[in-house]
């Protein structure tokens, strides 16, 4: 299985390295922000550097969803990964006109609010976690992870 694994920089990346049980055997690939943080815990990885900022910023959507566009056909990986921030958006959207199966993880820190891109992509995610009871009144489809972290 190939997976990429899609995410801003700082805790959404955090957030993807913690689940390096799922992820570790497999053939990968990353996408997120150039910054010293993922620079650094990605030094041995595959990485793809996004265009950032990404909110409200429609310039680097734009060119982030050219990005996606060029990478999911290159690397066609068979699911990808998130949780978020807005780079998930433009490369869950492409991967489901392309056949590949979307995961999508609510981050941990937002118990009584839904996050933005949890709200966009939630729609088209083939599994979408939740890691707080509480989060499911607003995804009811939301696969409850009884904090995953």
């Amino acid at each position: 299985m190939k997976i990429g694994l899609v995410g801003s920089s700082g805790g959404h990346l955090t957030h993807l390295l913690l689940l390096e049980e799922w992820w570790k055997e497999e053939e990968r690939f990353w996408v997120t922000f150039q910054k010293e943080d993922s620079e650094s815990a990605l030094e041995n990885e595959k990485v793809y550097w996004c265009f950032h900022p990404t909110n409200r910023n429609i310039y680097n959507l734009i060119r982030n969803t050219i990005l996606a566009w060029k990478l999911l056909r290159k690397e066609k990986p068979d699911v990808l990964i998130s949780s978020g921030a807005a780079v998930a958006v433009p490369f869950f959207y492409l991967g489901k006109l392309l056949g590949i199966k979307l995961v999508y993880l609510e981050v941990y820190d937002r118990i009584t609010t839904p996050t933005l891109t949890g709200k966009l992509v939630y729609p088209i995610a083939d599994a979408f976690l939740v890691q707080w009871e509480e989060q499911k009144k607003f995804y009811s489809k939301g696969h409850y992870m009884g904090g995953l972290f």
